[in-house]
């Protein structure tokens, strides 16, 4: 496959970049960045040397539409949905890291995500797009043209809860979700909070109770229950470069045994290459999944309490982010789904 990438010069798109030009099906043809236009991306990030030298171009979507079979788009919203159309048109296939094709909702988009005159105007259900958790829509995402990848917070955490969700073993009232994350999950662009000597030593919680992903998390939840979920979710920044650790609480029906809760991960995920589920008193940690594609899940119970705790990991930049995009891209044309994604994690 042509690939193009637009907003190749942030994390994601430099991730992506990492997995698809050892990618034995995939052809990076065009690479897009405002920044860094004109310069070869091998310029700007050295490592790519011998790897990928190809120059950066303007924001000039006809081209990559015209001369590629599928495109990642890192770009905001406002920007995807212009290229969702011509994608679209053109009979090609998009997948977007961003926020413009989470929702089923086009009115909880804009709630969260904001709206301007022109995405008053998109005809969001006509689209043909899946959400792009692959373990969980397999069949949508092989058909579908547009694919809205999740967010990196609700990968770890929908993973984590779907299979006693969808068994019903804990309840969907007070979901409590206390989630971690490494600061490159904040992106590229320099910010004055993500400065060295404010995150360095340093553990805080944002955006509490006002996150955006939340109301992503609940749609996929609600769907799995097919009964309304509401979760308290609090993420919390570290001083790490990558990764994200989410424990989850949540309010047991009836009592079970910490086997019969492994029992059941591990039918739900019989099939899943990527889904790890680790063994009664083994805990995941982020170093564990770093620079890998896969997804660690734990639990516990506290019987004081009655109590489920789940505890999953990811690397943001790739189970939750780019790693996760080509394996829907894998998904799409037919390909298997560890193609290009079979890296060990990083250690140490």
């Amino acid at each position: 496959m042509n690939v193009g990438i637009l907003g190749a010069t942030g994390y994601t798109g430099i991730e992506l970049i990492r997995i698809l030009s050892k990618h034995p099906n995939a052809k990076i043809t065009y690479l897009s960045s405002k920044h860094f236009e004109s310069q070869l991306i091998s310029e700007v990030y050295p490592g790519l040397d011998g790897f990928c030298d190809l120059i950066l171009e303007g924001d000039n979507f006809k081209k990559a539409v015209a001369t590629c079979d599928i495109i990642f788009s890192t770009l905001p919203h406002e920007l995807t949905f212009e290229i969702g159309k011509m994608v679209v048109d053109a009979g090609k296939r998009l997948i977007d890291l961003g926020s413009a094709f989470r929702f089923d909702d086009f009115n909880v988009f804009k709630k969260w995500y904001g709206s301007n005159d022109d995405i008053e105007k998109i005809e969001y259900d006509k689209y043909n797009k899946a959400y792009g958790l692959t373990e969980l829509y397999r069949e949508k995402i092989k058909n579908a043209q547009i694919i809205g990848n999740p967010g990196c917070y609700p990968t770890s955490v929908i993973l984590a809860l779907a299979p006693v969700l969808k068994n019903r073993v804990v309840t969907d009232k007070n979901i409590i979700i206390d989630s971690k994350s490494g600061v490159s999950g904040a992106g590229h662009e320099p910010k004055f909070s993500n400065l060295y000597s404010e995150c360095n030593e340093n553990t805080k919680p944002y955006n509490v109770a006002k996150h955006r992903h939340i109301p992503e998390i609940e749609q996929e939840l609600s769907k799995i229950m097919q009964e309304e979920v509401k979760i308290v979710f609090t993420p919390h920044l570290v001083p790490m470069t990558r990764g994200i650790l989410s424990t989850i609480y949540c309010n047991l029906k009836s009592d079970i045994t910490l086997k019969e809760v492994y029992d059941l991960y591990q039918e739900f995920y019989k099939n899943d290459y990527f889904i790890k589920i680790l063994k009664p008193g083994k805990y995941p940690s982020t170093k564990s999944v770093a620079g890998s594609n896969f997804c660690q899940i734990g639990f516990e119970t506290d019987e004081h309490t009655n109590t489920l705790i789940i505890m999953s990991v990811i690397d943001n930049l790739m189970k939750g982010a780019s790693g996760q995009a080509v394996q829907n891209m894998n998904l799409m044309f037919g390909l298997p789904e560890n193609k290009g994604l079979d890296i060990i994690r990083i250690f140490p």
